[in-house]
Protein backbone atom coordinates (compact mmCIF):
# COMPACT_ATOMS: atom_id res chain seq x y z
CA UNK A 1 0.00 0.00 0.00
CA UNK A 2 1.31 3.43 -0.94
CA UNK A 3 1.92 5.95 1.81
CA UNK A 4 -0.38 8.95 1.82
CA UNK A 5 0.70 12.53 2.16
CA UNK A 6 -0.46 14.13 5.42
CA UNK A 7 -1.36 17.26 3.45
CA UNK A 8 -4.06 15.31 1.60
CA UNK A 9 -7.48 16.76 2.42
CA UNK A 10 -9.01 13.30 2.63
CA UNK A 11 -6.57 12.28 5.32
CA UNK A 12 -7.11 15.48 7.31
CA UNK A 13 -10.86 14.91 7.22
CA UNK A 14 -10.38 11.31 8.39
CA UNK A 15 -8.15 12.44 11.27
CA UNK A 16 -10.65 15.15 12.26
CA UNK A 17 -13.20 12.41 12.93
CA UNK A 18 -11.08 11.16 15.84
CA UNK A 19 -9.37 14.20 17.37
CA UNK A 20 -10.78 17.62 18.35
CA UNK A 21 -10.29 20.56 16.02
CA UNK A 22 -8.18 22.37 18.61
CA UNK A 23 -5.48 19.72 18.16
CA UNK A 24 -4.59 21.07 14.72
CA UNK A 25 -1.85 23.70 14.67
CA UNK A 26 -0.52 26.08 11.98
CA UNK A 27 2.63 24.85 10.25
CA UNK A 28 5.17 27.41 11.46
CA UNK A 29 8.97 27.51 11.02
CA UNK A 30 9.41 26.45 14.65
CA UNK A 31 8.37 22.91 13.66
CA UNK A 32 10.58 22.75 10.58
CA UNK A 33 14.01 24.12 11.53
CA UNK A 34 16.78 22.63 13.63
CA UNK A 35 18.77 24.76 16.12
CA UNK A 36 21.91 24.84 13.97
CA UNK A 37 20.09 25.80 10.78
CA UNK A 38 21.39 22.77 8.90
CA UNK A 39 18.02 21.24 7.98
CA UNK A 40 14.64 22.51 6.84
CA UNK A 41 11.76 20.10 7.17
CA UNK A 42 8.39 19.49 5.56
CA UNK A 43 4.98 18.78 7.09
CA UNK A 44 1.48 18.06 5.88
CA UNK A 45 -0.13 18.64 9.27
CA UNK A 46 0.90 19.67 12.77
CA UNK A 47 -1.19 18.04 15.47
CA UNK A 48 -0.89 18.71 19.22
CA UNK A 49 -2.95 16.19 21.22
CA UNK A 50 -3.85 16.88 24.83
CA UNK A 51 -4.23 13.31 26.12
CA UNK A 52 -2.68 9.92 25.52
CA UNK A 53 -6.00 8.80 24.02
CA UNK A 54 -5.78 11.59 21.45
CA UNK A 55 -2.17 10.61 20.68
CA UNK A 56 -3.41 7.04 20.19
CA UNK A 57 -6.14 8.22 17.80
CA UNK A 58 -3.63 10.17 15.70
CA UNK A 59 -1.16 7.28 15.54
CA UNK A 60 -3.86 4.70 14.77
CA UNK A 61 -5.21 6.83 11.92
CA UNK A 62 -1.72 7.30 10.51
CA UNK A 63 -1.08 3.56 10.83
CA UNK A 64 -4.23 2.69 8.92
CA UNK A 65 -3.47 5.26 6.20
CA UNK A 66 0.30 4.67 6.04
CA UNK A 67 1.02 8.33 6.81
CA UNK A 68 4.44 9.00 8.42
CA UNK A 69 4.66 10.61 11.86
CA UNK A 70 7.44 12.80 13.26
CA UNK A 71 7.23 13.18 17.05
CA UNK A 72 8.14 16.71 18.13
CA UNK A 73 9.21 17.86 21.58
CA UNK A 74 11.13 21.03 22.35
CA UNK A 75 12.82 21.08 18.95
CA UNK A 76 16.30 21.29 20.49
CA UNK A 77 17.72 18.09 18.98
CA UNK A 78 21.03 18.50 17.17
CA UNK A 79 20.97 15.48 14.81
CA UNK A 80 17.77 16.10 12.86
CA UNK A 81 15.58 13.55 14.60
CA UNK A 82 12.70 16.05 14.69
CA UNK A 83 13.12 17.19 11.07
CA UNK A 84 11.87 15.16 8.10
CA UNK A 85 13.06 16.49 4.76
CA UNK A 86 11.76 13.91 2.27
CA UNK A 87 8.29 13.21 0.88
CA UNK A 88 5.70 12.08 1.71
CA UNK A 89 4.94 15.01 4.00
CA UNK A 90 4.39 13.72 7.55
CA UNK A 91 2.15 14.50 10.46
CA UNK A 92 4.24 16.36 13.00
CA UNK A 93 2.90 15.18 16.34
CA UNK A 94 3.79 17.78 18.96
CA UNK A 95 3.65 16.95 22.68
CA UNK A 96 3.56 20.65 23.63
CA UNK A 97 0.10 20.45 25.26
CA UNK A 98 0.89 17.35 27.34
CA UNK A 99 2.93 19.25 29.93
CA UNK A 100 1.42 18.35 33.30
CA UNK A 101 3.24 16.94 36.28
CA UNK A 102 0.73 14.29 37.26
CA UNK A 103 2.15 13.21 40.60
CA UNK A 104 4.91 13.87 43.10
CA UNK A 105 5.38 10.94 45.49
CA UNK A 106 7.81 12.01 48.26
CA UNK A 107 7.82 8.65 50.08
CA UNK A 108 8.85 6.91 46.85
CA UNK A 109 11.13 9.69 45.53
CA UNK A 110 9.18 9.61 42.26
CA UNK A 111 7.75 12.29 39.99
CA UNK A 112 5.34 11.44 37.17
CA UNK A 113 5.47 13.94 34.30
CA UNK A 114 3.97 14.14 30.85
CA UNK A 115 6.21 14.16 27.82
CA UNK A 116 5.64 17.82 26.95
CA UNK A 117 6.74 19.14 30.34
CA UNK A 118 9.98 21.08 29.99
CA UNK A 119 12.98 19.81 31.86
CA UNK A 120 13.17 23.08 33.80
CA UNK A 121 9.54 22.79 34.95
CA UNK A 122 10.16 19.27 36.27
CA UNK A 123 13.32 20.47 38.04
CA UNK A 124 11.30 23.26 39.66
CA UNK A 125 8.47 21.02 40.84
CA UNK A 126 11.05 18.64 42.30
CA UNK A 127 12.79 21.51 44.06
CA UNK A 128 9.52 22.82 45.47
CA UNK A 129 8.96 19.35 46.94
CA UNK A 130 12.42 19.38 48.53
CA UNK A 131 14.05 17.07 45.96
CA UNK A 132 16.48 17.19 43.07
CA UNK A 133 15.77 15.99 39.55
CA UNK A 134 19.40 15.89 38.41
CA UNK A 135 19.26 15.94 34.60
CA UNK A 136 20.84 19.26 33.57
CA UNK A 137 21.27 20.54 30.01
CA UNK A 138 21.95 23.90 28.42
CA UNK A 139 18.54 23.69 26.70
CA UNK A 140 16.63 22.78 29.87
CA UNK A 141 14.25 25.74 29.56
CA UNK A 142 13.04 24.46 26.17
CA UNK A 143 13.74 20.73 25.89
CA UNK A 144 10.99 18.39 27.00
CA UNK A 145 10.90 15.21 29.06
CA UNK A 146 9.67 13.09 26.15
CA UNK A 147 12.55 14.24 23.97
CA UNK A 148 15.01 13.74 26.82
CA UNK A 149 13.85 10.13 27.06
CA UNK A 150 13.66 9.56 23.32
CA UNK A 151 17.30 10.60 22.97
CA UNK A 152 18.51 9.22 26.33
CA UNK A 153 19.80 12.69 27.18
CA UNK A 154 22.97 13.10 29.22
CA UNK A 155 24.24 16.50 30.32
CA UNK A 156 26.63 17.59 33.02
CA UNK A 157 25.54 15.35 35.92
CA UNK A 158 25.86 11.94 34.27
CA UNK A 159 29.01 11.24 36.29
CA UNK A 160 26.94 11.04 39.47
CA UNK A 161 23.35 10.33 38.45
CA UNK A 162 23.55 8.68 35.04
CA UNK A 163 21.77 9.34 31.73
CA UNK A 164 18.02 9.79 31.36
CA UNK A 165 17.71 6.01 31.07
CA UNK A 166 19.04 5.71 34.62
CA UNK A 167 16.53 8.29 35.90
CA UNK A 168 13.40 6.58 34.57
CA UNK A 169 11.46 3.70 36.16
CA UNK A 170 8.31 3.68 34.04
CA UNK A 171 6.85 4.91 30.74
CA UNK A 172 3.48 5.48 29.16
CA UNK A 173 3.71 5.28 25.39
CA UNK A 174 1.75 4.84 22.18
CA UNK A 175 3.06 2.10 19.89
CA UNK A 176 3.09 2.37 16.06
CA UNK A 177 -0.32 0.73 15.64
CA UNK A 178 -1.95 3.09 18.14
CA UNK A 179 -1.99 0.77 21.14
CA UNK A 180 -1.35 2.48 24.48
CA UNK A 181 1.24 0.88 26.72
CA UNK A 182 0.32 1.72 30.31
CA UNK A 183 3.81 1.25 31.67
CA UNK A 184 3.99 3.99 34.30
CA UNK A 185 5.39 1.57 36.83
CA UNK A 186 7.03 2.87 40.00
CA UNK A 187 8.83 -0.42 40.58
CA UNK A 188 12.60 -0.54 40.82
CA UNK A 189 12.55 -4.29 40.22
CA UNK A 190 10.33 -5.90 37.59
CA UNK A 191 11.64 -9.00 35.84
CA UNK A 192 8.54 -9.80 33.77
CA UNK A 193 9.84 -10.29 30.27
CA UNK A 194 11.61 -8.02 27.81
CA UNK A 195 12.29 -4.47 28.97
CA UNK A 196 10.08 -2.37 26.70
CA UNK A 197 10.87 0.74 28.74
CA UNK A 198 14.55 0.62 27.92
CA UNK A 199 13.77 -0.25 24.31
CA UNK A 200 11.76 2.95 23.88
CA UNK A 201 14.27 5.14 25.74
CA UNK A 202 16.82 6.24 23.17
CA UNK A 203 14.74 5.04 20.21
CA UNK A 204 14.24 8.62 18.96
CA UNK A 205 10.58 8.16 18.09
CA UNK A 206 11.28 5.29 15.71
CA UNK A 207 9.45 2.70 17.85
CA UNK A 208 6.65 4.71 19.43
CA UNK A 209 5.74 7.96 21.14
CA UNK A 210 6.48 8.45 24.83
CA UNK A 211 3.63 10.36 26.48
CA UNK A 212 4.58 10.27 30.18
CA UNK A 213 7.21 8.88 32.53
CA UNK A 214 7.86 7.99 36.16
CA UNK A 215 11.18 9.57 37.08
CA UNK A 216 13.54 9.25 40.04
CA UNK A 217 14.06 12.08 42.50
CA UNK A 218 17.10 12.50 44.73
CA UNK A 219 17.78 14.33 47.98
CA UNK A 220 18.93 17.88 47.34
CA UNK A 221 22.59 18.36 48.32
CA UNK A 222 22.93 20.45 51.46
CA UNK A 223 25.45 22.64 49.65
CA UNK A 224 27.48 22.85 46.45
CA UNK A 225 31.15 23.59 45.95
CA UNK A 226 32.51 24.51 42.53
CA UNK A 227 36.02 25.13 41.32
CA UNK A 228 37.69 25.81 38.02
CA UNK A 229 41.33 24.74 37.73
CA UNK A 230 43.81 25.15 34.91
CA UNK A 231 45.47 21.87 33.98
CA UNK A 232 48.55 21.06 31.95
CA UNK A 233 46.82 18.68 29.55
CA UNK A 234 43.82 16.36 29.12
CA UNK A 235 45.96 13.57 30.59
CA UNK A 236 46.58 15.73 33.66
CA UNK A 237 42.83 16.35 33.88
CA UNK A 238 42.20 12.59 34.03
CA UNK A 239 44.77 12.19 36.82
CA UNK A 240 43.04 14.98 38.71
CA UNK A 241 39.67 13.25 38.22
CA UNK A 242 41.06 10.03 39.66
CA UNK A 243 42.26 11.89 42.76
CA UNK A 244 38.95 13.74 43.04
CA UNK A 245 37.17 10.39 43.22
CA UNK A 246 39.43 9.38 46.11
CA UNK A 247 38.87 12.64 48.00
CA UNK A 248 35.20 13.34 47.28
CA UNK A 249 33.74 9.99 46.24
CA UNK A 250 30.12 10.15 45.13
CA UNK A 251 29.83 13.85 45.92
CA UNK A 252 31.36 14.66 42.51
CA UNK A 253 28.42 15.80 40.41
CA UNK A 254 30.30 17.06 37.37
CA UNK A 255 33.82 17.17 35.98
CA UNK A 256 33.98 19.19 32.76
CA UNK A 257 36.94 19.92 30.50
CA UNK A 258 37.23 23.23 28.64
CA UNK A 259 39.77 24.13 25.98
CA UNK A 260 41.13 27.64 25.39
CA UNK A 261 39.10 28.08 22.21
CA UNK A 262 35.85 27.89 24.19
CA UNK A 263 36.82 30.94 26.24
CA UNK A 264 38.13 32.75 23.15
CA UNK A 265 34.81 32.24 21.35
CA UNK A 266 32.87 33.51 24.36
CA UNK A 267 35.04 36.62 24.54
CA UNK A 268 34.57 37.20 20.81
CA UNK A 269 30.81 36.81 20.38
CA UNK A 270 29.33 36.86 23.91
CA UNK A 271 31.35 39.54 25.75
CA UNK A 272 28.72 39.84 28.50
CA UNK A 273 29.52 36.33 29.75
CA UNK A 274 31.89 36.66 32.70
CA UNK A 275 35.01 34.51 32.25
CA UNK A 276 37.01 33.09 35.16
CA UNK A 277 40.54 33.99 34.00
CA UNK A 278 41.97 37.11 32.36
CA UNK A 279 44.35 34.97 30.34
CA UNK A 280 42.60 32.01 28.76
CA UNK A 281 44.27 28.72 29.80
CA UNK A 282 44.95 26.05 27.22
CA UNK A 283 42.99 23.55 29.29
CA UNK A 284 40.87 23.82 32.40
CA UNK A 285 38.42 21.68 34.35
CA UNK A 286 35.18 22.75 36.02
CA UNK A 287 34.40 20.61 39.05
CA UNK A 288 31.17 20.49 41.03
CA UNK A 289 30.64 18.77 44.38
CA UNK A 290 27.10 18.22 45.73
CA UNK A 291 27.65 17.92 49.47
CA UNK A 292 25.92 16.14 52.28
CA UNK A 293 25.26 17.99 55.51
CA UNK A 294 28.43 18.48 57.53
CA UNK A 295 30.82 18.02 54.59
CA UNK A 296 33.38 20.76 53.93
CA UNK A 297 33.54 21.23 50.19
CA UNK A 298 36.18 23.95 50.30
CA UNK A 299 38.51 21.70 52.29
CA UNK A 300 38.11 18.85 49.80
CA UNK A 301 38.63 21.19 46.85
CA UNK A 302 41.75 22.72 48.43
CA UNK A 303 43.14 19.23 49.07
CA UNK A 304 42.54 18.38 45.41
CA UNK A 305 44.16 21.62 44.22
CA UNK A 306 47.22 21.12 46.43
CA UNK A 307 47.61 17.58 45.13
CA UNK A 308 47.43 18.91 41.58
CA UNK A 309 50.10 21.51 42.28
CA UNK A 310 52.45 18.99 43.89
CA UNK A 311 52.05 16.54 41.01
CA UNK A 312 52.45 19.20 38.31
CA UNK A 313 48.90 18.69 37.05
CA UNK A 314 47.46 22.09 37.99
CA UNK A 315 48.83 25.61 37.57
CA UNK A 316 46.03 27.84 38.86
CA UNK A 317 42.52 27.65 40.21
CA UNK A 318 39.52 29.37 41.72
CA UNK A 319 36.99 28.08 44.24
CA UNK A 320 33.59 29.75 44.07
CA UNK A 321 33.11 31.90 47.14
CA UNK A 322 29.41 32.50 46.59
CA UNK A 323 26.47 31.06 44.71
CA UNK A 324 26.83 33.97 42.29
CA UNK A 325 30.43 33.05 41.48
CA UNK A 326 29.45 29.39 41.07
CA UNK A 327 26.71 30.50 38.68
CA UNK A 328 29.29 32.53 36.71
CA UNK A 329 31.49 29.44 36.30
CA UNK A 330 28.58 27.38 34.99
CA UNK A 331 27.19 30.20 32.91
CA UNK A 332 30.46 30.33 30.97
CA UNK A 333 30.45 26.56 30.45
CA UNK A 334 26.81 26.41 29.36
CA UNK A 335 27.18 29.25 26.84
CA UNK A 336 30.00 27.59 24.91
CA UNK A 337 27.56 25.77 22.56
CA UNK A 338 25.81 29.06 21.77
CA UNK A 339 29.15 30.75 21.07
CA UNK A 340 29.97 27.85 18.75
CA UNK A 341 26.72 28.43 16.88
CA UNK A 342 27.45 32.12 16.47
CA UNK A 343 30.96 31.44 15.17
CA UNK A 344 29.69 28.74 12.78
CA UNK A 345 31.21 25.26 12.80
CA UNK A 346 32.28 23.39 9.70
CA UNK A 347 31.73 20.07 11.46
CA UNK A 348 30.38 19.24 14.94
CA UNK A 349 30.88 15.96 16.76
CA UNK A 350 29.42 14.43 19.92
CA UNK A 351 31.64 11.46 20.70
CA UNK A 352 32.58 9.29 23.64
CA UNK A 353 35.71 7.30 24.37
CA UNK A 354 37.10 5.11 27.12
CA UNK A 355 38.65 7.52 29.61
CA UNK A 356 42.14 6.15 29.07
CA UNK A 357 41.91 6.83 25.33
CA UNK A 358 40.68 10.43 25.58
CA UNK A 359 44.15 12.06 25.63
CA UNK A 360 45.26 9.87 22.71
CA UNK A 361 42.22 10.89 20.67
CA UNK A 362 42.67 14.59 21.40
CA UNK A 363 46.37 14.60 20.50
CA UNK A 364 45.91 12.63 17.28
CA UNK A 365 42.83 14.53 16.17
CA UNK A 366 44.49 17.92 16.75
CA UNK A 367 47.58 16.83 14.80
CA UNK A 368 45.67 15.32 11.87
CA UNK A 369 43.39 18.35 11.53
CA UNK A 370 46.33 20.76 11.79
CA UNK A 371 47.88 18.96 8.82
CA UNK A 372 44.83 19.97 6.73
CA UNK A 373 45.21 23.69 7.37
CA UNK A 374 44.84 26.44 10.00
CA UNK A 375 41.45 25.28 11.23
CA UNK A 376 40.29 26.02 14.77
CA UNK A 377 39.10 23.31 17.16
CA UNK A 378 36.86 23.73 20.17
CA UNK A 379 37.09 20.59 22.31
CA UNK A 380 35.09 20.54 25.53
CA UNK A 381 32.64 18.36 27.38
CA UNK A 382 31.89 15.88 30.10
CA UNK A 383 35.31 14.45 30.92
CA UNK A 384 33.97 12.45 33.86
CA UNK A 385 31.94 10.17 31.58
CA UNK A 386 34.18 10.31 28.50
CA UNK A 387 31.91 12.52 26.38
CA UNK A 388 33.62 15.15 24.21
CA UNK A 389 32.08 17.79 21.98
CA UNK A 390 34.68 18.13 19.25
CA UNK A 391 33.86 20.96 16.85
CA UNK A 392 35.92 22.31 13.95
CA UNK A 393 35.80 25.90 12.71
CA UNK A 394 37.31 28.00 9.90
CA UNK A 395 40.42 30.11 10.55
CA UNK A 396 39.92 33.33 12.47
CA UNK A 397 38.25 35.98 10.32
CA UNK A 398 37.03 33.56 7.65
CA UNK A 399 33.54 32.24 6.97
CA UNK A 400 32.64 28.58 7.20
CA UNK A 401 30.95 28.64 3.77
CA UNK A 402 34.35 28.55 2.10
CA UNK A 403 35.25 25.38 4.01
CA UNK A 404 32.06 23.34 3.87
CA UNK A 405 33.51 21.11 1.16
CA UNK A 406 35.80 19.78 3.92
CA UNK A 407 32.91 18.72 6.17
CA UNK A 408 32.69 15.08 5.04
CA UNK A 409 36.44 14.65 5.19
CA UNK A 410 36.63 16.08 8.70
CA UNK A 411 33.76 13.91 9.94
CA UNK A 412 35.39 10.82 8.48
CA UNK A 413 38.71 11.71 10.12
CA UNK A 414 37.11 12.16 13.55
CA UNK A 415 34.85 9.11 13.35
CA UNK A 416 37.61 6.83 12.06
CA UNK A 417 39.84 7.85 14.96
CA UNK A 418 37.02 7.43 17.49
CA UNK A 419 36.24 4.00 16.07
CA UNK A 420 39.88 2.88 16.23
CA UNK A 421 40.05 3.98 19.86
CA UNK A 422 36.93 1.95 20.81
CA UNK A 423 34.65 4.96 21.13
CA UNK A 424 31.18 5.92 19.93
CA UNK A 425 30.20 8.37 17.18
CA UNK A 426 27.25 9.52 19.30
CA UNK A 427 27.52 10.02 23.03
CA UNK A 428 24.37 11.92 24.02
CA UNK A 429 22.85 13.65 20.98
CA UNK A 430 21.54 10.50 19.31
CA UNK A 431 21.59 9.42 15.65
CA UNK A 432 18.60 11.26 14.19
CA UNK A 433 18.87 11.64 10.44
CA UNK A 434 22.27 13.30 10.29
CA UNK A 435 24.21 10.31 11.64
CA UNK A 436 22.31 7.43 10.03
CA UNK A 437 25.00 6.81 7.42
CA UNK A 438 27.76 6.96 10.02
CA UNK A 439 25.89 4.47 12.20
CA UNK A 440 25.68 2.05 9.29
CA UNK A 441 29.42 2.39 8.76
CA UNK A 442 30.68 2.09 12.33
CA UNK A 443 28.16 0.08 14.34
CA UNK A 444 28.57 -3.64 14.90
CA UNK A 445 26.80 -5.48 12.03
CA UNK A 446 24.97 -7.79 14.42
CA UNK A 447 23.67 -4.80 16.36
CA UNK A 448 22.50 -3.15 13.14
CA UNK A 449 20.69 -6.31 12.10
CA UNK A 450 18.93 -6.50 15.47
CA UNK A 451 17.96 -2.81 15.32
CA UNK A 452 16.35 -3.29 11.91
CA UNK A 453 14.54 -6.44 13.02
CA UNK A 454 13.09 -4.68 16.08
CA UNK A 455 12.14 -1.62 14.04
CA UNK A 456 10.17 -3.52 11.45
CA UNK A 457 8.64 -5.92 13.97
CA UNK A 458 7.11 -3.04 15.93
CA UNK A 459 6.60 -0.67 12.99
CA UNK A 460 5.96 -2.82 9.90
CA UNK A 461 4.52 0.13 8.00
CA UNK A 462 7.60 2.22 8.64
CA UNK A 463 5.52 5.23 9.71
CA UNK A 464 7.33 6.14 12.94
CA UNK A 465 9.87 8.90 12.32
CA UNK A 466 11.03 7.35 9.03
CA UNK A 467 14.67 7.96 8.22
CA UNK A 468 15.64 8.50 11.85
CA UNK A 469 18.09 5.94 13.32
CA UNK A 470 17.16 3.34 10.69
CA UNK A 471 17.47 4.11 6.96
CA UNK A 472 14.20 4.39 5.03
Amino acid sequence: MTKLNAADDTFRARLAEYVPEDCFRPITPAYLEDPRGNLHGIAGLVVAPRTVEEVSAVVRTCFESRVPIVPFGGGTGLVGGQIMTDDPAPVILSLERMKSVRQVLPLESIIVAEAGATLMSVQQVAEDAGFLFPLSLAAEGTCQIGGNLATNAGGVNVLRYGNMRDLCVGIEAVLPDGQIWHGLSRLHKDNTGFDLRNLLIGSEGALGIITAASLKLYPRPAAFCSSIMTVESPEAALSLLAKARTIAGETISAFEIIQRTGFEFLAEVMPNVRLPFETHPDWSVLIDFGLQSGKNGDAMMIELFEFGLEEGLVTDGLIAQSEGQRADFWNAREHIPEANRLIGAIASHDVSLPLGNLPIFIERAFNEIAALGPLRINCFGHLGDGNLHFNIFPPDGEKRDFYMDMKSRLEELVYELVHKLEGSISAEHGIGRIKVEALQQYADPTKLSAIKTIKYALDPGGIMNPGSVVPN
